[in-house]
């Protein structure tokens, strides 16, 4: 590595990712890159933790997700792309970690309160998803990184990083430093129907692999003003799904005022303001469909991708390993 500061971040291998994670995370990726030494995992452990009935998706969804993290511009030789599970050190790590950490703290996890609502299972959750948060400790401290970006939900996540490597300093001397949160300044991306959030489990989502035509029809039935029965009805900008896309996704300016001002004076219908969108959103699509149909037609260099990071990634944590269990105090043969 470069000697620059580490990140680590990566994602949950669910299936193609959407304009949620563009915005989210992906266009920032782009940027750490030239700016820190970057650990992008796959996280397909995580996603044991919601979905360990579907384990049989994840191969294909890892390939599908790095077509995704290539096609937008992220970059395997200038960082390290690695799959969680094939680098043991982590769980290693996150069992250390976990014996460090007591079970009200992780009650206490905002984002897990919501995971467990969603699943609607009550108390009968898995050990494997209360424990998902030292779980991700764990993928942080492994590579000694100090930097980690999250959006503002997932603050609480490296809190409770910065408490355990606090403690695990406090027992067997110092060896972690605390990671600082990298806050994404895009709060989450509402759905095509108006939700709080682009999901898939939702089906409200625009992904980066639709088609101009795919694109095309799931913009016009998207959620807008439900006040505004006919275009000559004067309509809510703020907060209208239709118009926050716009100002992500649309590059005129002057196109978006113009539509704002009229569409608040009906003076313009939905049909048109969705067409333009539909427009931009293709405009910006296009050159990522095109380097992600390369990709899906090489997949065994996916592969290799995905090999050569995981050797690299593994062996660092085993070199971090060594250490850590010598601080610990773990026998040795």
């Amino acid at each position: 590595m470069s000697g620059r500061p580490i990140l680590v971040t990566g994602d949950r291998p669910t299936g193609k990712l959407h304009l949620g994670h563009l915005v989210g995370s992906l266009q920032n990726r782009i940027r750490f890159q030239s700016e820190y030494d970057c650990f992008f995992l796959v996280a397909n452990l995580h996603m044991l933790t919601t979905h360990y009935d579907r384990a049989v998706e994840v191969e294909e969804n890892t390939i599908e997700m790095v077509c995704d993290w290539l096609s937008v511009g992220m970059d395997p030789e200038s960082s390290v792309f690695y799959v969680q599970s094939q680098v043991p050190q982590i769980t290693e790590l996150s069992t250390i970690l976990s014996m460090l950490c007591p079970v009200p703290r992780l009650q206490r996890i905002p984002t897990l309160k919501e995971k467990i609502q969603d699943m609607g299972v009550g108390d009968n959750y898995s050990a494997g998803l209360l424990g998902y948060p030292v779980l991700m400790a764990a993928d942080i401290l492994m590579f000694r990184a100090t930097k980690v970006p999250v959006g503002e939900d997932q603050l609480s996540h490296v809190e409770l990083t910065r408490e355990l490597a606090r403690r695990f300093n406090f027992l067997y001397g110092d060896y972690f430093g605390e990671p600082e949160p990298l806050i994404s300044e895009a709060s989450r991306l509402v759905g095509t129907d108006g939700n709080r959030k682009m999901s898939k489990s939702l089906n409200n989502c625009i992904y980066l692999s639709d088609s101009e035509k795919e694109v095309e029809s799931k913009v016009r039935s998207m959620y807008t003003d439900p006040k505004r029965i006919r275009a000559d009805i004067p309509g809510t900008v703020e907060g209208n799904p239709v118009f926050i896309y716009h100002d992500l996704f649309n590059d005129d300016a002057s196109e978006i005022e113009d539509l704002k001002d009229r569409y608040r004076t009906g003076n313009v219908g939905d049909v048109e303001v969705k067409k333009k969108l539909a427009r931009a959103i293709n405009l910006l699509l296009e050159p990522i469909r095109e380097k992600r149909a390369q990709y899906e037609g090489r997949t065994d260099e996916v592969r290799d991708i995905l090999h050569e990071g995981t050797l690299k990634a593994k062996r660092i944590a085993e070199e971090n390993m060594e250490e850590i269990k010598e601080k610990v105090g773990l026998f040795r043969t």
